[in-house]
C-alpha cells in the first residue's frame, strides 16, 4: 500500500510517454498523474492499467490519478510535461498557475509550435508564466513501451543551468534509464522535434521496400539537415552527434514501435494521412512539426529536401514513391560541402559570445 506522503513529483499528460514517466518515478516514490478528463483519471484508477497507451503496464499504487490540475500545488519539486505538442499551450494556459514556484519543470515533448515556431520549453514557459529559467527539457532514444518494461534506455536532460540539470537527472535516473546533462536546449529540442520528420521518410522507405542501404542513406542525409538547421539556430552540432541526434534517429527510424515510423509507412502503402491519423496508436509528431521546421529552416535559409517532401507526402498528395525517387534524383555534391559553412557560422557565433562578454564586463559609464 501507497504511504500517505503528498507526491512531490507531478506528470502532466497520460499518454504512453506520460505513463511511463509515472510509472518510473513511481518505483522509488509517490507520484501525481494528471489526466485530460475526470473519466480518463477515473478508469485508471480503477484498472490500474493504461490499456489504450500503454499496454500490459500496471500502475503501482504510488501513482496518484487526478483530473485536477490545482493538485499540481502539491509537486513542490519537478513538473513534468507529457502532453502532444499541438496541445502544449492551451494545456500550460490552464495549469500554469497551479504549478508551485520552487517546482522545477521538465518537458520531454518533441516538437514546435506551429506560427510562432517556438520550441516547447519555450511554449511552457510564456504560457504557463513559467520562469524560464526553471524549465528544462528531456530527450533521446526513449521508446515508451520498452523503458516502461524495464529495458535499458539513455537519454539527455538539456538546461543551461547545470543545478537543474543534476537535480532532475537524480530525480529520474534509474539503472535501466541512464540520464546525461547537456547545456544545449536548443540542439537537444530541435533533435526531439526534427528526428521525428525523418522517422516519417524512413518508415516510408520501409514501406517500399527500399532496403537498409537506401534507409541508412536516407537517415544520414536526414540527420545532416537536422544538423545544418540546428547550427543555423544557435545549436551546438556536437548534439546532433549524441543521444537526442544520432540516437533518437537510430531507435524512431529503426523500430516498429514509432508512431512516426508507422506514419510512414502507412502513407508507402497509398493510404493519405486524413485516414492514417486517426488510426494511430498515440500522436506522431513529425506530421505536426514538418512545416514549422519547414518554416524555421526558411527564416534561416537552411534547404531541407527531406523534411520537404515528407510535407508533400502528408499534405500535397504527392506519393511516396515518386517523393523518395525525388529525393534520389537530386544532384549529387560534396558530402563535406557545408562542413565550411557550419565552421564559418560557429566561428562568428563564437566572436559574438566572446564581445558580448567582453562588453559586459566592461564598468557602467
Amino acid at each position: 500500500m501507497p504511504d500517505g506522503s503528498p507526491a512531490r513529483v507531478a506528470v502532466i499528460g497520460s499518454g504512453a510517454w506520460g505513463t511511463t514517466l509515472a510509472v518510473l518515478v513511481a518505483q522509488s516514490e509517490p507520484v501525481l498523474l494528471l489526466t485530460r478528463s475526470a473519466e480518463t483519471a477515473e478508469q485508471l484508477e480503477k484498472t490500474r492499467r493504461n490499456t489504450r497507451r500503454l499496454p500490459g503496464i500496471e500502475l503501482s499504487e504510488n501513482i496518484r490519478l487526478t483530473a485536477d490540475p490545482a493538485r499540481l500545488a502539491e509537486a513542490a519539486d519537478l513538473v513534468i510535461v507529457a502532453v502532444p505538442s499541438a496541445h502544449v499551450r492551451d494545456v500550460m494556459t490552464g495549469v500554469g498557475e497551479h504549478i508551485a514556484s520552487p517546482a522545477d519543470v521538465l518537458s520531454v515533448v518533441k516538437g514546435l509550435e506551429r506560427g510562432t515556431l517556438l520550441r516547447m520549453t519555450q511554449v511552457i514557459a510564456e504560457a504557463g508564466g513559467v520562469d524560464p529559467a526553471r524549465v528544462a527539457a528531456l530527450s533521446g532514444p526513449n521508446l515508451a513501451h520498452e523503458i516502461a518494461r524495464g529495458l535499458p534506455a539513455s537519454a539527455v536532460v538539456a538546461s543551461p543551468d547545470p543545478a537543474l540539470g543534476d537535480r532532475i537527472v537524480a530525480r529520474l535516473s534509474r539503472r535501466a534509464f541512464r540520464l546525461y546533462t547537456n547545456p544545449d536546449v536548443v540542439g537537444v529540442e530541435l533533435c526531439g522535434a526534427l528526428k521525428n520528420v525523418v522517422a516519417i521518410a524512413a518508415g516510408a522507405a520501409d514501406g517500399l521496400g527500399f532496403g537498409d542501404n537506401g534507409k541508412a542513406g536516407l537517415m544520414t542525409r536526414g540527420l545532416a539537415e537536422m544538423t545544418r538547421l540546428g547550427i543555423a539556430a544557435g545549436a551546438n552540432p556536437l548534439t546532433f552527434a549524441g543521444l537526442a541526434g544520432l540516437g533518437d534517429v537510430i531507435a524512431t527510424c529503426g523500430s516498429k514501435l514509432s508512431r512516426n515510423h508507422l506514419l510512414g509507412d502507412k502513407l508507402a502503402s497509398g493510404r493519405k494521412w486524413a485516414e492514417i491519423e486517426a488510426t494511430l496508436p498515440g500522436v506522431a509528431e513529425g506530421a505536426y512539426t514538418v512545416d514549422a521546421a519547414l518554416a524555421l529552416a526558411a527564416r534561416h535559409a537552411v534547404e531541407m529536401p527531406i523534411a520537404q517532401e515528407v510535407h508533400n507526402a502528408l499534405f500535397e498528395g504527392k506519393s511516396v514513391q515518386r517523393c523518395l525517387i525525388d529525393l534520389l534524383a537530386r544532384e549529387s555534391k560534396d558530402e563535406l560541402a557545408d562542413f565550411q559553412g557550419w565552421i564559418d557560422r560557429l566561428d562568428r557565433l563564437d566572436r559574438l559570445d566572446h564581445r558580448s562578454h567582453a562588453d559586459g564586463d566592461q564598468p557602467a559609464s
